[in-house]
């Protein structure tokens, strides 16, 4: 459902530590390793956008179904706090505009679980990320 563009691609600047086991504020590597997700609040709520991308040296910056670079794109929205360590909202796969129902957490192991569905949460796919503490570029690349 994903796939390489939500095993995503994303952007920024130097990264520091993230916050505190059990949020999900932070700096995700995604599960395909090729991407980078900022997960930060935006206003009630939390939302992640793209900060790095994985790329060659001559490869262009992907863009999303509308032909906007993806570095900086909003990708998940809306998730609000449904259930103590639960976060409910969307996300959007940049590369077709499809957008799907979204759940959230992090395990005792400080990884994040992102559960992608259609109508009910039984019928989706969760992908796992860990958090990012290495260093992003102005380019969206992250090394």
């Amino acid at each position: 459902m994903f796939g390489p563009a939500l095993g995503l691609q994303v952007a920024g600047l130097q990264v520091a530590l993230a916050a505190g086991a059990g949020s999900p504020t932070g700096y995700w590597l995604t599960e395909s390793r090729d991407g980078v997700i900022e997960l930060a609040p935006c206003g009630s709520a939390i939302c992640g956008k793209i900060v790095g991308i994985s790329r060659g040296p001559n490869e262009p910056m992907p863009v999303d179904v509308h032909g906007r670079s993806q570095c900086g794109l909003t990708i998940i929205t809306d998730e609000v706090e449904s259930s103590p360590g639960v976060w409910t909202g969307s996300v959007t796969d940049p590369r077709d505009g499809s957008t799907y129902g979204a759940k959230i957490w992090v395990d005792e192991d400080d990884r994040l679980h992102l559960r992608g569905y259609l109508g009910i949460p039984l019928f989706g796919q969760t992908q796992i990320w860990t958090r990012y503490t290495g260093h992003l570029s102005a380019e969206c690349r992250f090394g």
